[in-house]
């Protein structure tokens, strides 16, 4: 019996984060959960494909775009189901177990968010994305999103825009999406570059605006 899971991370110069995204499939691929992972590159100049290649996935290639990337990736897949995970995030020890209850359970689910970094501000800034996805059933990319594909076509899969890609699928998905208990490490660099207070501030922003109509291009400026 071939493996339900196809993984589809995208990517854009993400050799430096890669290593640790890609070593925590493991558990997966002993588990014989994944059928395969495609890399879904918008034009990287660094040695993101070498790393790709290295590790025997498959590469599907485009202009860089989010959501235009994610769509190509998912349409390179041959799983029944889907795991998307974004280069800088690091599934948790023991998920393939958690992936599995949930393909049987049959609805689509994320995991919940925390930072690789202490400190006061990265639980803060965590505890707000998870009450976001717990209350509002809106979890952002970072945060893994895990679909069948039956799921992922009955609502039209991941539009061609720019940003917000993930909540607008998260929205399409409805209140059917789950949060898992475990949580997905992801990268703090860019809170950690920008602050805290600013890059959080800025990301409510632009979801409020999304929700309220504005264009995913022009967000995506001030991204």
């Amino acid at each position: 019996m071939r493996a339900k899971l196809s993984i589809v991370i995208p990517t854009l110069n993400a050799a430096d984060a890669l290593p640790l995204c890609l070593s925590a499939l493991g558990e997966g691929l002993d588990a014989g959960l994944i059928r395969e992972v495609v890399f879904t590159d918008g034009g990287s100049e660094d040695n993101t494909l070498e790393i790709a290649e290295m590790a025997g996935a498959v590469v599907v290639k485009g202009p860089p775009s989010r959501g235009g990337q994610l769509r190509r990736g998912v349409e390179a897949t041959q799983g029944e189901w889907l795991l998307v995970l974004h280069a800088d995030s690091v599934l948790p020890l023991g998920w393939p177990a958690v992936v599995t209850a949930q393909m049987q359970d049959g609805r689509p689910a994320a995991f919940r968010l925390k930072f690789d970094t202490s400190g006061l501000a990265p639980p803060v800034v965590a505890g707000w994305a998870n009450l976001r996805s717990r209350v509002f059933h809106l979890p952002y990319g970072d945060q893994g999103m895990l679909m069948s594909r039956r799921d992922y076509d009955a609502v039209g899969g991941y539009p061609d825009v720019p940003l917000m890609e993930d909540v607008a699928l998260s929205r399409r998905l409805g209140r059917r999406l789950r949060v898992l208990p475990q949580a997905m490490t992801t990268s703090a660099e860019r809170y950690m570059r920008e602050g805290w207070l600013r890059r959080g501030a800025r990301n409510l922003s632009l979801l409020v605006r999304y929700l309220l109509g504005a264009d995913p291009g022009r967000l995506a400026k001030r991204y």
